[in-house]
């Protein structure tokens, strides 16, 4: 464990310097032990209310509700200390000494990361404990064990999470105020992860909040990643402050996005077949991915829909294609829908699985990817169960447009699966933002030169050929 000694002495620092500021402490003090107390009136006059009409499924679910509320604002407050962490050290000039020292960089990083995730955690562990102790000496039913275990690992999955990118916000800040302002892209996306998450603890599917629980261990990990790959203490030093410069920005992008191509065919032939080059590996995997989650979609469907539906005997299903046949109008699938508004919704989907991917390093790129193909997959099970041979309705209804939109939408989701390996990738001599640049320049070449063309053909393919091909097999 001598690799451990200097991060362990890095987190003796930081942890003293936090038990001698009063600022710090009064109000994870308060708030760890007055919340509780709140969450349980609360929770007893929402029991009260509930248990009037009935609702015990509701009563059963408030406890671990408020269990799941009550660990996560005292990290919200210790948040200020990890956004501090280097920010706050080079605005007091305390962050020479430390950069000084023979530490290594993972070193002082992961020292400050340490002690800033150890300290919301016991503020939440002791918050959550005297609220379990209040509720266990009142009427209301305690829940399982299994429950409590995966309010804790949510708990701690969310420290981790929210603390990572608090780190990684001070090291790329150039000011206390700067740091503390970008706090709202991190506890905002947090609390949205909350609302599903609760969501799925009133529905009671333990399963999938455990599937939350790795994804957002997932994302925690990849911040942490990034945060060490990044982090250089001469870039410390060498910003004092940020300053928007549009124009740089601009030029630095075009400068990517054109390369040394003097015209349009150089530029294919240069940039986009040099990025397409780089994305062999990342589209078989994608491909790969894409097969297995339409033909998993595929057979759920078929096996699952039937029993949810009762679709188990054959009136029910005669039925329900009678009332489908009745309600879509195959002939004018082509008429409802122009090609303009088809290549619009297309791009916005290749547009929102690159937003995902950016704030998630492409984890939720990759889930958006993963449903448009599972959708497929899924309709053609619908399709089998209302009578239709999924083969017949796959050759016309999807082939046609989609040898050109699903390779569009897979090169698409390649470069933004690249953007997040190249971000926890070590970058050394070149700023985070330098590097966010050139990736989305690289990801442009590909969406202007190759994705955009190939939905635009995809989009008039299913406008005019598409719904002629499906009715004529129909």
């Amino acid at each position: 464990m001598n690799w451990f000694t200097p991060v362990w002495l890095v987190t003796k620092r930081e942890l003293r310097d936090q038990l001698r500021d009063w600022r710090i402490l009064f109000p994870l003090i308060v708030l760890t032990l007055v919340f509780p107390l709140l969450m349980n009136e609360v929770a007893r006059s929402a029991v009260e209310f509930v248990s009037q009409y009935g609702g015990t499924l509701l009563v059963d679910r408030l406890v671990p509700f408020s269990v799941l509320i009550i660990g996560f604002f005292p990290i919200t407050i210790s948040l200020v200390v990890a956004l501090e962490s280097f920010v706050g050290e080079k605005e007091r000039g305390t962050i020479e000494p430390l950069l000084s020292t023979p530490l290594e960089d993972w070193h002082m990083y992961l020292g400050k990361l340490l002690i800033g995730i150890v300290t919301p955690l016991m503020a939440s562990s002791v918050a959550i404990a005297l609220y379990l102790i209040i509720v266990s000496r009142q009427k209301i039913e305690m829940p399982e064990l299994s429950v409590l275990i995966q309010l804790f690992a949510l708990t701690i999955a969310h420290a981790i999470l929210m603390v990572s990118a608090a780190i990684v916000i001070s090291v790329q800040s150039t000011s206390v105020k700067a740091a503390n302002l970008l706090a709202s892209f991190i506890v905002i996306p947090v609390a949205v992860l909350m609302q599903g998450e609760s969501a799925l603890l009133f529905w009671g599917n333990n399963q999938v909040l455990w599937l939350a629980v790795a994804g957002v261990l997932i994302l925690a990990g990849l911040l942490i990643r990034v945060g060490l790959s990044h982090f250089q203490r001469e870039y410390l030093l060498g910003r004092e402050i940020d300053v928007l410069n549009l124009r740089w920005v601009w030029r630095t992008f075009w400068g990517y996005f054109k390369g040394e191509s003097k015209s349009i065919w150089e530029w294919y032939r240069l940039e986009v077949w040099g990025r397409l080059q780089q994305l062999w590996f990342p589209v078989g995997v994608l491909f790969f991915l894409a097969a297995a989650t339409f033909w998993a979609a595929f057979q759920w469907t078929v096996t699952s829909i039937p029993e949810l539906m009762d679709l188990t005997s054959p009136d029910a299903v005669q039925k329900l294609s009678e009332q489908f046949e009745q309600s879509t109008t195959m002939v004018g699938f082509g008429q409802n829908f122009s090609a303009p508004f088809i290549f619009t919704h297309n791009v916005r989907a290749v547009g929102l699985i690159l937003l995902a991917g950016l704030v998630s390093f492409s984890v939720l790129g990759m889930l958006v990817y993963l449903v448009n193909l599972g959708t497929v997959g899924a309709l053609l099970g619908v399709f089998q169960l209302l009578g239709y041979s999924p083969v017949t309705l796959a050759v016309s209804g999807l082939l046609p447009h989609g040898i050109f939109e699903i390779p569009a939408l897979i090169l698409a989701s390649a470069a933004m699966l690249r953007i997040g390996v190249v971000l926890v990738t070590p970058q050394i001599g070149r700023s985070m933002g330098e590097v966010v640049l050139e990736l989305l320049a690289d990801w442009t070449k590909i969406a202007v030169g190759l994705v955009f063309p190939l939905l635009l053909v995809a989009a008039v393919i299913e406008t005019y050929i598409t719904p002629v091909l499906l009715v004529s097999t129909l």
